[in-house]
């Protein structure tokens, strides 16, 4: 057994062992943090396929974003586990169901021969960049589902925003409309404010300089 071979057994003997602990720890944070592991431990399974893009997205993407914004979300909110444990050995068997199932699907994909001649690479891509690659296909030929990806991405995030905002009393939100029709006049408005001096005067008080005077002259 070589050491990348080891290596593999390694980082999915760990992942298995995450995946479960994500379903049978009580503690969600505790369950936010094995998924966590289990991301990591599939970055490096594919690291050793050598997908070098999807090994650091997964890493950027999914660790970096979104397993920090369910951190947070679990740590922020006030959640009753045992309320949400109640039904948990009612679905085991479903679910034990469904996991066979998978695992059935993907053996009976893994197990063909036209899969197992993957494993050899194929003329050219030898020594290719698979980065380089990727970037030229991504930037070329998928240019444009790319960018429309990336709006209907903006676009959803902005309208989950203005969903969750919309009912709330307490949210401050700017009108663009009313902001265009505002004039000018409108925008600054000067105020003209006495100066300290005058406006001890104006309150009965005697300025600064009296005082020093009527000292001045108590003394002599």
């Amino acid at each position: 057994m070589d050491a990348k071979t080891l290596l593999f057994f390694t980082f999915s003997a760990v992942l298995l062992f995450a995946a479960v602990r994500v379903i049978t720890a009580r503690n969600p944070v505790h369950a936010v943090l094995y998924l966590v592991l289990a991301f990591f431990s599939a970055a490096c399974l594919w690291m050793l396929l050598r997908a070098e893009f999807l090994s650091i997205a997964l890493v950027l993407v999914y660790v970096g974003a979104v397993m920090v914004l369910f951190l947070f979300v679990v740590m922020m909110l006030d959640i009753n586990v045992d309320r949400l444990r109640q039904g948990f050995w009612k679905s085991l068997p479903l679910a034990t169901g469904v996991a066979a199932v998978i695992v059935l699907q993907l053996w009976l994909v893994l197990s063909q021969g036209d899969w197992q001649a993957m494993r050899e690479p194929g003329p050219g891509i030898v020594g290719a960049n698979n980065i380089e690659q990727l970037g030229l296909l991504t930037y070329s030929e998928y240019v444009y589902p790319l960018q429309i990806a990336g709006c209907l991405l903006l676009v959803a995030i902005v309208s989950a925003i203005a969903l969750t905002l919309r009912k709330r009393k307490d949210s401050k939100y700017q009108s663009p409309a009313d902001q265009v029709r505002v004039r000018r006049d409108e925008r600054v408005r000067l105020v003209t404010m006495a100066s300290d001096a005058e406006a001890r005067q104006d309150r009965g008080g005697v300025p600064a300089a009296t005082k020093e005077e009527t000292l001045g002259s108590g003394t002599k």
